[in-house]
Order: C-alpha cells, then sequence, then structure tokens
C-alpha cells in the first residue's frame, strides 16, 4: 500500500498522492477505516441476455456473456436498444443498503462491454444515445447517496473495452472473437478511458474509483490516469489501475484472506456466483454466511463489499433484497461489533472472531460467538484485567470471567441469544496482552493437529485461495505463489511423522519446511475435490521442545489443484 512519501517519490508530478504524509493519508482513510460494510452493484446492457445465449448457459459471469459467448460487436450491441429500466428507483437502492447497514455504494460506470451509464460526450455506446431509456444512470444515484448520507464509489474498467478499442479477451485467448474488434489500445486510452474517467470524476465526484483488470495496462498508460484524481479530491482508488500503481485499497475478490492483509483492504463477493444479474444463478449463500463473513472481513480489519446485480429492468433481485433485510436486522443490533473496529489481537478462534475497540486507557474486546458453548465456557488468551463483561444486546447480562497466565475464560449463562452471531462485551485494561496459548499445542498422545481454519495462507492477491468454512479446507489451492504456514508449540523432542489429509484429480509435489528441515514429497492423485486420502510427506527430527512452525509450499514444476484439509505431526 502507499504509506509513505518515498514510497512513490518519483511520481511526485503526477501522482495527487505522492506528497502525502501518513497523517493526510489516516484522515483521506478514515471513513473507509470507519465503515467496513458497503454495496456493490454491477449493472449494464448485460442484464438483458441474463446469462443466456442462443438458448444456452453461457459462462459463469452475467457480466461476461459478450466474452465467454463470443457474441460478436453488432449483435451484442442490439441488446443497448432492448435496455430499458424503467423500475429503477435509486433512492429505494440507497435505502436498501441503508437499512442494510452499509456506508457505501459502488457502482459499475463502465463495465468490461465498454457501456456507458452516464452520459458520455466521447461516446456514443452509452444509456443516452444507445437505449431506449435515454437518461443518465448514475446521476440520480450519486444524488441519492449525498441525500442519505451514503458514499458513492464509481467501477470503471480502464483496459477492457470489447466495442470501443480497448484489450479485448475471448476465448481464442488472442484477445479478440470479432473482426470488429481490431483495435489501437493507445488510441482507446486517449481519446475514451481517459476521457470518460474525467467526465464521471467531474460529474458526480465520487469518494471511491473502483478500477478493474489492468489488462495491458503498461506504466505509461496507467499514468495517464493518475493526473485526474485531482478532479474529486480525497478520492480513494483501488490497486488494480496497473502499471504496478498499488493504489490505496488492496482488493481479494470472492475470498477472505486467512489472516487479513498489510493496509487497507476490501473483500468483494456475490452472493450468489454471479456478479451481473443471470436469471438461471439461484444458488444463494445463506443469511448466516453473509453476516458471519461480514465479522470475519472486520475480525481481520478489512471491508466487506457484498454485490447486488439488478435485472434489465431496474430490480434488485428479491433474494438479495431478503438478505440485505436480513443483515439490516442484525446490524441495528450488533453494528457496534463492526464500524470503526480493528483487527483481532489473537489468531482466529473455533467459537467465531474478535473485533476491537481500543482507547489510550483501555480495550474493547467484541466477542462475536457463532456457535455457543455447550459447556458455557468461552476461552480468549488475553491476559489483561478484565473491567466488565456483558452482552452487547443486553448490558444488564454479565458474565463472570477468571484470568489467568494463559488467558481468560467467561462463563456464559443461558442460550445463545442469536443464532447467527451473539457479542459479548468484553472491556479490559490497557492494550491486549496475548498469551502463547494463541499457540497451537501438542496433545497429550503426542500429535499436533493442525487444521485448515488455523492456517496462515500467504500470498492470495489475486487468487481464490481461502479456507472454506462449509467444506472446512483450503479449498481450490491452485497458485503455485500461494504458501501455508502454522505455528505450533512441541513440549517433547523426537522423530515426527508429518501427514496431509488431501484431495485432487491430478498428481502434485510439495515441499515442507519444519524445524529448518525440507521434505520433498509426492502428492497422488484422491479421485476427486471431495475424495480425501491421508498422505504420509516424510519424518523431520525436532531435537527440543519449544515453538516451531511449517511451511507448505507448491513445486512450481508439478502443482494441480488440490483441497487441504488438516496436517498432524505423529511420534514416531
Amino acid at each position: 500500500m502507499i504509506n509513505t512519501v518515498q514510497s512513490q517519490s518519483n511520481n511526485k508530478s503526477i501522482d495527487p498522492y505522492a506528497n502525502e504524509t501518513e497523517v493526510e493519508r489516516d484522515a483521506r482513510m478514515e471513513w473507509f477505516r470507519v465503515a467496513r460494510f458497503g454495496m456493490f452493484i454491477h449493472w449494464g446492457v448485460y442484464a438483458v441476455p441474463a446469462g443466456i445465449y442462443k438458448g444456452e448457459d453461457a459462462g459463469k459471469y452475467g457480466e461476461w456473456i459478450m466474452s465467454d459467448a463470443s457474441i460478436p460487436m453488432a449483435t451484442y450491441q442490439n441488446y443497448a436498444k432492448e435496455f430499458n429500466p424503467v423500475k429503477y428507483d435509486p433512492e429505494a437502492w440507497v435505502k436498501l443498503a441503508k437499512d442494510a447497514g452499509m456506508k457505501y455504494i459502488v457502482i459499475t460506470s463502465k463495465h468490461h462491454d465498454g457501456f456507458a451509464m452516464f452520459d458520455s460526450k466521447v461516446s456514443e455506446w452509452d444509456i443516452m444515445d444507445a437505449s431506449p431509456y435515454g437518461k443518465d444512470l448514475i446521476a440520480p444515484l450519486a444524488e441519492a447517496c449525498k441525500k442519505h448520507g451514503i458514499k458513492l464509489g464509481l467501477y470503471y474498467s480502464q483496459a477492457q473495452d470489447w466495442n470501443q478499442g480497448g484489450s479485448a479477451r475471448g476465448k481464442d485467448k488472442k484477445g479478440k472473437w470479432d473482426p470488429a474488434q481490431e483495435h489501437d489500445m493507445d488510441d482507446y486510452i486517449k481519446n475514451i478511458a481517459v476521457p470518460q474517467v474525467k467526465e464521471i470524476l467531474t460529474q458526480y465526484q465520487p469518494e471511491i474509483l473502483w478500477w478493474d483488470t489492468p489488462r495491458g495496462m503498461t506504466k505509461e498508460r496507467a499514468e495517464q490516469f493518475l493526473p485526474l484524481l485531482k478532479l474529486s479530491p480525497g478520492v480513494i482508488h483501488n490497486n488494480r489501475l496497473g502499471g504496478d500503481y498499488e493504489g490505496d485499497i488492496s482488493t481479494p475478490e470472492q475470498f477472505i484472506p486467512g489472516t487479513g492483509l498489510p493496509g487497507d483492504w476490501e473483500s468483494c463477493m456475490t452472493m450468489n456466483n454471479t456478479w451481473g444479474y443471470k436469471s438461471n444463478d439461484h444458488n444463494w449463500k445463506s443469511t448466516e454466511t453473509l453476516i458471519q463473513n461480514l465479522v470475519d472481513i472486520a475480525s481481520k480489519g478489512g471491508n466487506f463489499l457484498l454485490n447486488v446485480g439488478p435485472t434489465a429492468e431496474g430490480l434488485i433481485p428479491e433474494p438479495s433484497v431478503e438478505r440485505l433485510k436480513n443483515i439490516g436486522a442484525w446490524m441495528d443490533k450488533n453494528s457496534e461489533s463492526i464500524y470503526g473496529t480493528n483487527a483481532s489481537p489473537c489468531r482466529t478462534p473455533t467459537w467465531g472472531r474478535i473485533t476491537t475497540r481500543t482507547t489510550e486507557k483501555n480495550t474493547t474486546l467484541y466477542l462475536n460467538v457463532f456457535d455457543w458453548p455447550e459447556n458455557g465456557e468461552l476461552f480468549i488468551p488475553v491476559t489483561n484485567t478484565v473491567q466488565s463483561c456483558n452482552l452487547l444486546v443486553d448490558k444488564s447480562q454479565n458474565f463472570k470471567t477468571k484470568t489467568d497466565e494463559q488467558g481468560t475464560t467467561i462463563s456464559l449463562v443461558g442460550k445463545a441469544p442469536d443464532t447467527i452471531s451473539s457479542v459479548i462485551v468484553l472491556e479490559i485494561k490497557g492494550k491486549p496482552i496475548v498469551s502463547d496459548a494463541d499457540i497451537i499445542k501438542q496433545n497429550e498422545d503426542g500429535t499436533v493437529l493442525l487444521t485448515a481454519q488455523q492456517s496462515i495462507i500467504n500470498n492470495v492477491i489475486g487468487t481464490h485461495v481461502a479456507y472454506n468454512k462449509e467444506k472446512d479446507c483450503i479449498e481450490q489451492w491452485s497458485a503455485k505463489k500461494v504458501t501455508v504456514d502454522w505455528d505450533f508449540n512441541i513440549h517433547k523432542a523426537g522423530t515426527y511423522t508429518v501427514s496431509m489429509d488431501i484431495a485432487s484429480e491430478e498428481e502434485s509435489n510439495i515441499e515442507l519446511i519444519v524445524a529448518e528441515q525440507t521434505i520433498k514429497s509426492k502428492l497422488p492423485a484422491t479421485g476427486g475435490f471431495a475424495s480425501y486420502k491421508t498422505v504420509n510427506v516424510g519424518d523431520v527430527v525436532i531435537n527440543k521442545a519449544g515453538d516451531y512452525s511449517i511451511h507448505l509450499k507448491p513445486d512450481n514444476k508439478i502443482w494441480n489443484v488440490i483441497n487441504l484439509k488438516k496436517v498432524w505431526l505423529s511420534p514416531k
């Protein structure tokens, strides 16, 4: 992230934030860090075919249909003649977001198909000239956001433009599927993309500019956009511009980083499988999953940008509306544990997640309990003096606590007040002091069990590798750059056999580093991603008791997708 003057000192003349001090950056990012929750809106001409082309399902994402189905430009442009969102009610959208507890909205002003949802003076491929609707769609949303105190962000696809000479992409891997797409990208950048970014920054003064897919974006091309940021003072922009510019926020897509990310970041996710509307996508995430995702992200210091994909008529699908209302009902009672909080001081607990709020003298820990303990005892490895402990929704409901050198045990009473996430407020004196109880311990039988949930997943930016709670595994570990770590404690020296539970369709090679020893092993095909097998990787000698770590690294030459459920060390 851009945190210092030195990080981009060579771009002082074009980057308005090159000379920004830490204090200035903190002031600019303050609202974003407090917000924690926003709405993503993917909307455009692609809502007309709604994922169906020539009677068949076309690709995974609705907004990619032109590329996935290799639809000719002339054919695709005819869809704009049917894009007439007469039921569009921007104020209702903003109220829906606000009632859900969202603090900002990011909408696609132009996606990869190049269609502008505003009145662009440099193109006729826009809502004003190419559709029967003939009215700016962004302006009334911006007005509604301002009216209701919601920050407005604009998504803009600066590199891909399948209809106006951008970096087209198709199944043939060469980037084009229609001879009409022959283009000069530099001409497109100069005459379409840069002028349109100037238009949206000038007209709507967004708080966020959300670039996407920097395909073909050289440093020289990216630098043409940077001076435009001054047109909307204080605007936050993400890390997808290209040209090695990191922007202000990292943007993991469709996953939650295991331990969060350095600096400011935001996980963007869909409610079903698609971003843009698909009429046949009914695979909706549950309200429970969405709320727990929000809590999980906040507990790691990030924001949650949750997507809706409106129809061509201008309606947000009812399953999305229903879930947003349910989230809003939870946020009405528990938003104190989300807004303006910081990441957990300790590892992810098995019972839920922790967010924090620190003052000069004390710290508030919000214990979001997903799984209310049957024995009534909740443990956190924090050894500070406890000032108070109570339910967030009922401050008269106090709980007894006991603190020792290992941490604090809370004695709960009754049943969980919320089936999705019950919030306990633990006030402690000073900044959190975390004990070594946070480290995975050796069991009485000598084994050390390292679960997927306890893992630290590294280098996940640009991948979809993540822990899947429902399947209890690190799912679809495909990227070779991703590595996985665990920290653990051994109380008895000896020789240990390292084993893994994996599922895969093809063979892979993996490297493990434990106690300064490297083990290289072959992982077999198991018969599919739901068919787990135990693989004995090899032996490692641990000469003395103490704290250790294990590091898993893919072989760069032979690596295929695996699911990993657990790793364990067994004494020989």
